[in-house]
């Protein structure tokens, strides 16, 4: 049956002999372990588009909800954050992958005739690695995405002539990064770069296999088939490659810090490693010579890379007599390196936590501030010294179930809950407030009340005292007439919320907002509060 099948496929589309082509080919006997890396490389990308076809299925791209939709994938979808890290993690080990297999066909020498085609290829395919990586950046839509891309940008206009024409195609004229430039890159990054990659890597393929794998200039011996040892050695090469990827998308946690913030200048701006050599070199020229190092040395490089088969053409011959490639790889190796790492130690500490976005919303977060208040309240009267959350004892535990007394009870128990205790300190909307919420609440509240940080109840406290509710919504509670206060941290600084309360007009011209004198104590918890309130 099973050869009935395979006749059948093969006389309608001759699979069945190209695949035995393919795995039979002759290659020479000296071809072993080093020649591996081409595979793995293409392994590579085809691990990158299967997850990056997986993350396009709950990633939304636009600025703003990109941010959210990458939140939601990596914090609630199931495996969403080993997709993500697969995705992140295996940009990286593919460039690695594909230089260290560019650098081994350079020292052998493999790029000589006739596979110059070959080697020019090779080239445009690393540079289609690099340029995935530069467009990828962007998309997390985070501080560090922003500002990076920011400077990406900054180094493209200083290109003689081009220079505001590249600004103009990367949609930032102005130097500004928006929707434009997100979209740009999105779709280079989507639509573009794969299918060009795809063909470029067939037509290379085509190239290796008219041409043969490069033999070492002393192998004379018979030759042998690709299947089964190399076969056998792309297969555990693959492997490792893999294992470790997968290994590092469990260990290492891909960052995601704050959502973009084009107001936050004093976030410190660093490119992803395999560009932080190019970083360095900017601060080695500096003032009128940064074009050197930006554009004049890395132009340079790649058409001196381009240039090498033209340029080197003697015979092939065995590595031991190629120390002039030798080292030049080292030296470069080595520059690389030095640059990276001067970059690595110079680099300021960050203000932003590498995982400010992968912090989980807790319940007090998303619970309206008369609630979060009214858990202010009950400590702050000492509710606590009878009803323990968590705990019944000499009073019911209102966290179990509301209570069921109507509301005068309540007021008058607040104010007098037992013969000879003190008198509340609370006044009457804050007893309303206490009242409503041990009557009425839901899950995400009882949750709030067991593990609501002090801080945050202070800034919901401050909130509901002052009657901010009176014009603004938040967590869907409050009137409409000023606006919404839910991800005040992706529009707004510390410094500019409280300059708002000190004096509304000055930062919103025509507010009927009040000025609100809070002590330096109430404005750094009301601000902190509304910093730390999501999106809803």
């Amino acid at each position: 049956m099973l050869k009935n099948i395979l006749d059948w496929v093969e006389d309608r589309t001759g699979v069945v002999s190209a695949v035995h082509h393919f795995l039979y080919e002759d290659i020479p006997e000296s071809a072993g372990w080093h020649q591996v890396l081409g595979s793995v490389a293409m392994f590579a990308f085809l691990t990158q588009v299967v997850t990056g076809i997986l993350l396009a299925f709950n990633y939304a791209p636009t600025p703003g909800d990109a941010y959210d939709s990458l939140r939601y994938i990596v914090t609630e979808l199931t495996g969403g954050s080993l997709i993500r890290g697969l995705h992140h993690w295996g940009a990286s080990l593919m460039i690695i992958v594909v230089v260290l297999h560019m650098t081994q066909v350079f020292l052998w020498g493999a790029y000589k005739k006739p596979r110059e085609a070959t080697w020019i290829l090779g080239c445009i395919l690393l540079l289609c690695t690099l340029a995935f990586g530069l467009t990828g950046y962007l998309l997390p839509w985070d501080n560090r995405a922003y500002w990076g891309t920011m400077v990406t940008t900054q180094i493209a206009s200083q290109a003689p002539g081009a220079g505001p024409y590249i600004l103009r195609l990367l949609g930032s004229e102005g130097g500004s990064i928006g929707v434009v430039t997100f979209a740009r890159f999105y779709a280079v990054h989507v639509l573009l770069l794969p299918p060009l990659v795809m063909g470029l890597i067939l037509i290379h393929v085509i190239l290796v296999r008219r041409h043969g794998v490069a033999p070492a200039p002393d192998d004379f011996k018979p030759k042998k088939k690709f299947y089964p040892e190399q076969v056998f050695k792309d297969t555990v090469a693959t492997f490792v490659w893999f294992a470790v990827l997968v290994g590092m998308s469990i260990f290492a946690k891909v960052p995601l810090g704050h959502v973009a913030d084009p107001t936050d200048t004093s976030f410190i701006p660093r490119p992803e490693w395999y560009f932080l050599f190019l970083f360095q070199m900017l601060k080695v020229f500096e003032g009128p010579l940064e074009i050197v190092g930006s554009l004049v040395i890395p132009t340079i490089a790649i058409l001196l890379l381009f240039a090498t088969p033209f340029i080197d053409r003697a015979k092939m011959v065995s590595l031991r007599r190629r120390m002039g490639a030798v080292g030049l790889v080292c030296f470069f190796s080595l520059g690389w390196a030095g640059l990276t790492a001067r970059a690595v130690q110079t680099t300021p500490p960050s203000t932003e936590s590498a995982e400010e976005g992968l912090k989980p919303v807790e319940a007090w977060q998303q619970i309206p501030a008369d609630q979060l208040a009214a858990i202010g309240f009950f400590r702050k009267d000492n509710c606590t010294s009878c009803h323990v959350i968590g705990r019944s004892g000499a009073a019911p535990d209102l966290a179990v179930a509301p209570s069921a007394k109507p509301m005068d009870w309540l007021m008058q128990h607040f104010r007098q809950p037992a013969p000879n205790t003190p008198a509340t300190t609370l006044a009457g909307l804050q007893l309303r407030t206490l009242a409503t919420f041990v009557t009425k609440r839901g899950d995400n509240a009882v949750d709030a009340w067991k593990s609501a940080p002090p801080d945050a109840v202070e800034g919901a406290m401050v909130y509901q005292n002052s009657q901010c509710a009176m014009c603004h919504e938040l967590n869907g509670e409050g009137q409409k007439v000023g606006p919404a206060l839910n991800g005040e941290s992706d529009k707004r600084t510390r410094e500019w919320l409280t300059n708002h309360f000190n004096d509304p007009k000055s930062m919103t011209p025509g507010s009927t907002m009040p000025a609100y004198k809070f002590n330096s104590h109430d404005m750094d918890r009301i601000v902190s509060y509304l910093l730390a309130i999501p999106k809803e």
